[in-house]
């Protein structure tokens, strides 16, 4: 009944099936995640599967692996002929390869594919032809870098506060780089229900983001609220508005650079909802700072928080990817050569633009008003529909209590995992070559 069989590892197989098989078997145990974790797509995109999922996963992953009862089985993990399942699928196994056994993203793909099998790519959350394509590859790189650079560490990730705060009504917002980056739908002048999405006023942010170490607020669309409101609760806030669905100019890209290196603390970034262009900007960053590829850094934002970085934005960090290697690759030797000197006076010798002054701001923000939001009045645009759609959909399961109904305490209410941190140690032979030590919860 097999069509693809592949070893992970002595004890882990991930398998394609024609049918769901037998149970009871004496030296087998088959299990099936496709229909307990399920992408919430907006339109046509259907992965990769989010953090909370991959978590839960290898925590499930490793219960099997370390239960008595199952100790002397072989764990096989089917999917079926849903061929967006099968891809979700395999990123899943995929990248708990990565993570647990600490294979090579390459070594994971060629596993995944033996037996000739090929995998949906991964799509963006737009309407209509898919012009850009996120492989398998490219999402195992994206797990192996985070962990690298230490985006990634399940020993602390709260998978209860990332399902928590990424519900509508409770903030929708997602960490993007831990102690970095906050990505969040926009905020709103007050708090209510406007066609069936939950609006935030700013105060409902506060007692989260300061909490959290939030400095910097950024916003990237047409004004919704007063800045002022963040600034007088002590916030910095800057906007450089482009148009809902559109790429950055040069001059804003610098700029959201320059702010971002010059933070002293997390920044939020938002724009309608915090998907299209948030992605983007965020994604600037990431290969400037971190040398990841434009294809790895859209597959981490979207496991954080799908549906970011859309349509032409995709194209756009392909061809702003060398451009920002070459200015990440001075900035890193500037720091080197003058470890001496403050952060932001090397900022001011390496770009062009500075916001080390009021002159310089003054510039900066006059440049920007170049771009009017007007045609953001008055419209319903592709981060109004986004919104409404992850709105939508969430309503269909339970919830806690909104965000906006306890602007003050919510922060105090974080549900934890109920997951048990307790280590355990199995060695799993990967191959004759070599063995390795497999921690799991």
């Amino acid at each position: 009944c097999f069509f693809q069989f592949s070893c992970i590892s002595d004890r882990l197989y991930f398998a394609i099936l024609y049918q769901k098989p037998k149970s009871g078997a004496a030296n087998t145990h088959y299990f099936c995640i496709d229909d307990e974790l399920v992408y919430e797509n907006f339109y046509a995109d259907f992965g990769p599967l989010n953090l909370a999922m991959v978590y839960r996963y290898c925590c499930k992953l490793n219960k099997k692996l370390k239960s008595f009862s199952l100790i002397r089985k072989k764990i096989i993990h089917y999917t079926g002929f849903d061929q967006k399942k099968q891809a979700n699928a395999a990123f899943l196994i995929g990248s708990y390869a990565i993570i647990y056994l600490r294979e090579s993203p390459e070594e994971v793909y060629r596993l995944i594919l033996s037996g000739s099998v090929s995998y949906l790519p991964f799509r963006d959350a737009s309407f209509g032809t898919c012009s850009f394509h996120l492989t398998l590859l490219d999402c195992f790189h994206a797990i192996n870098k985070a962990l690298q650079h230490g985006f990634l560490d399940f020993g602390t990730f709260d998978v209860n506060e990332y399902e928590h705060y990424e519900r509508a009504e409770n903030g929708d917002f997602n960490w993007i780089i831990p102690n970095k980056f906050i990505a969040f739908s926009g905020p709103h002048s007050r708090s209510k229900i406007e066609n069936g999405y939950p609006h935030h006023a700013p105060e409902a942010y506060f007692p989260y983001f300061k909490q959290h170490k939030v400095t910097t607020i950024i916003r990237l669309n047409k004004k919704l609220y007063d800045a002022k409101r963040f600034t007088d609760a002590g916030f910095e806030h800057f906007d450089l508005f482009f148009a809902d669905g559109s790429t950055p100019s040069d001059t804003i890209v610098k700029t959201f650079l320059n702010i971002c290196e010059n933070a002293e603390g997390v920044i939020a970034v938002h724009c309608k909802a915090g998907l299209g262009r948030t992605g983007t900007l965020i994604a600037c960053y990431i290969m400037k700072h971190y040398r990841m590829t434009a294809a790895e850094s859209i597959a981490w934002i979207r496991i954080n928080r799908p549906g970011s970085v859309i349509g032409p934005q995709q194209h756009f960090l392909m061809d702003k990817q060398a451009e920002l290697w070459t200015e990440g690759d001075i900035f890193r030797a500037k720091l080197k050569r003058n470890h001496k000197i403050a952060v932001t006076r090397i900022l001011s010798g390496v770009d062009d633009i500075s916001i080390n002054n009021t002159r310089n701001r003054r510039t900066i923000q006059k440049d920007i008003e170049l771009y009017s939001d007007d045609d953001e009045t008055n419209c319903l645009t592709q981060g109004d529909k986004l919104r409404a759609l992850k709105s939508k959909r969430q309503a269909k399961t339970p919830t806690a209590s909104p965000l906006h109904f306890y602007p003050l305490l919510h922060a105090y209410f974080l549900l934890h995992p109920n997951i048990c941190y307790q280590c355990c140690f199995y060695s799993l032979k990967i191959s004759a070559r070599f063995t390795v030590t497999l921690k799991a919860w």
